[in-house]
C-alpha cells in the first residue's frame, strides 16, 4: 500500500461520512492516473499546483481594499488568502471534514481578482459591457490561463469550491461552504483591522448592538464567528451560523459597506484607478501588438476583448501604474554626449 492510499483510508476512519473523501473525487477535467510513488492524495497535489502558480504569486502585490496604501501592515489578496485558509482549516478539523479540500479551495478562490480590488472588477466590467466575476475569472486562471493555457487541472471539488465561493449558487460540498463562511468572516475582520490603522474607524465605532454579540475587539469577533459557525453546523445539515450571529454579522457588514468600503477616504483614488485600467484596456485593444508574446495565441480564438481582459485582470497594482506610465506619461528628455 503507498503513502497516498494509506492516506486515503485514514480519511475513512476519521472524517464525518458527509466529508468530501480524496478518493471519490469527481476527478479532473483531463484524466491523470496517480503518480508512481506520489505520497499526496488529489486534495493534497491541488494545494500545491495553486500554491506554486503565477497567479498565486501575484496576490502578494494585489489590494484588499486600500490602494496601494502606504505602509506595511495593511492587507493584501495574498494575506487575505492565507487567513481564509486558517480559518477554514480550523472550522473543517473541527466538524471532522476535509482540511486539504477547504484548504485548497481557500488558496484559488480568489487568483482571479484583478489590480485594484473591486474598483478593477468595476473598470472590466465596464470595458466589456457586461458583469466581470472574479469568482469567474479565478476558475478561468485555474482551467486555462496558468502554465500557457493549459490550466492547472484541479479537482471538480476544488474548482467548485473556487467558482462558488461568492454569488448566487452555493458550493457543492461542504468545505466549499466553509470557504465561503470562512472568507466573510475574515474579510469584514480585518477590514475592521486595516481600516482602524487608517484612522478612518475605531473600535468604539462599531454600534454596541453588534459589539455585545460579536465581540468588542479583532480577536473577539473571530472567536466568536469560528465557535458559532462549528457549534450551529454541529447540530444541522449543513455549515451555518445561529441565527443571532449571523444577523450581528450582516449588521457588521453593511455597517462596513456604509463607513469603509464606501467612505470617500479609503476609496477617493478608486474613480483614478478605473480610468486607468479603462484607458489600458482600451490602448491594448487597438494596440494587440503591444500585449506580451505569450497572449499573442490566445487572441486568434478568444478575441481581442477577453484576451486583453485576461491581461489586465493579472496584473498587480504596481504593475498596472507602471504600464500606464509607460504608455501614457512622457519621459524627460536628456540630451547625449
Amino acid at each position: 500500500m503507498t503513502v497516498r492510499e494509506e492516506l486515503e483510508r485514514q480519511e475513512h476512519r476519521r472524517l464525518h461520512p458527509k466529508a468530501s473523501f480524496a478518493d471519490e473525487s469527481r476527478g479532473r477535467p483531463r484524466e491523470e492516473p496517480p503518480r508512481e510513488g506520489d505520497v499526496r492524495t488529489c486534495y493534497q497535489r491541488d494545494i500545491d499546483r495553486i500554491v506554486h502558480s503565477k497567479s498565486f504569486r501575484r496576490l502578494m502585490h494585489k489590494t484588499q481594499v486600500f490602494l496601494r496604501p502606504e505602509g506595511d501592515h495593511y492587507r493584501t489578496r495574498m494575506t487575505h488568502t492565507l487567513e481564509v485558509a486558517r480559518i477554514a482549516s480550523t472550522i473543517s478539523r473541527a466538524l471532522a471534514l476535509n482540511e486539504d479540500l477547504a484548504e485548497a479551495i481557500a488558496m484559488g478562490h480568489d487568483l482571479g481578482h484583478t489590480p485594484f480590488g473591486h474598483a478593477g472588477e468595476a473598470a472590466l466590467t465596464q470595458c466589456l459591457g457586461k458583469p466581470f466575476c472574479h469568482n469567474e475569472q479565478s476558475l478561468r486562471a485555474v482551467d486555462y490561463l496558468e502554465k500557457d493555457g493549459q490550466g492547472l487541472n484541479l479537482t471538480y471539488e476544488v474548482r467548485d469550491g473556487i467558482l462558488c465561493h461568492t454569488g448566487a449558487t452555493w458550493p457543492s460540498t461542504l468545505e466549499g461552504t466553509i470557504v465561503r463562511r470562512s472568507d466573510q468572516i475574515a474579510y469584514v475582520n480585518h477590514d475592521i483591522d486595516d481600516a482602524i490603522r487608517a484612522g478612518i474607524l475605531t473600535n468604539d465605532d462599531i454600534p454596541q448592538s453588534i459589539s455585545d454579540i460579536l465581540g468588542h475587539d479583532h480577536s473577539s469577533r473571530i472567536n466568536t464567528l469560528v465557535t458559532d459557525v462549528i457549534q450551529a453546523s454541529s447540530q444541522a445539515d449543513t455549515v451555518c451560523l445561529s441565527p443571532e450571529v449571523e444577523k450581528a454579522l450582516k449588521d457588521l457588514r453593511a455597517f462596513m459597506f456604509a463607513h469603509v468600503y464606501r467612505n470617500p477616504v479609503a476609496k477617493g483614488e478608486e474613480g483614478k484607478a478605473k480610468e486607468m485600467l479603462c484607458r489600458l484596456f482600451d490602448y491594448y485593444v487597438h494596440h494587440p501588438e503591444a500585449l506580451p508574446d505569450d497572449f499573442q495565441p490566445q487572441m486568434s480564438f478568444d478575441g481581442m476583448e477577453r484576451t486583453v481582459c485576461d491581461y489586465i485582470a493579472g496584473m498587480t497594482d504596481n504593475y498596472a501604474v507602471d504600464k500606464y506610465t509607460e504608455i501614457f506619461i512622457p519621459t524627460g528628455w536628456q540630451v547625449r554626449g
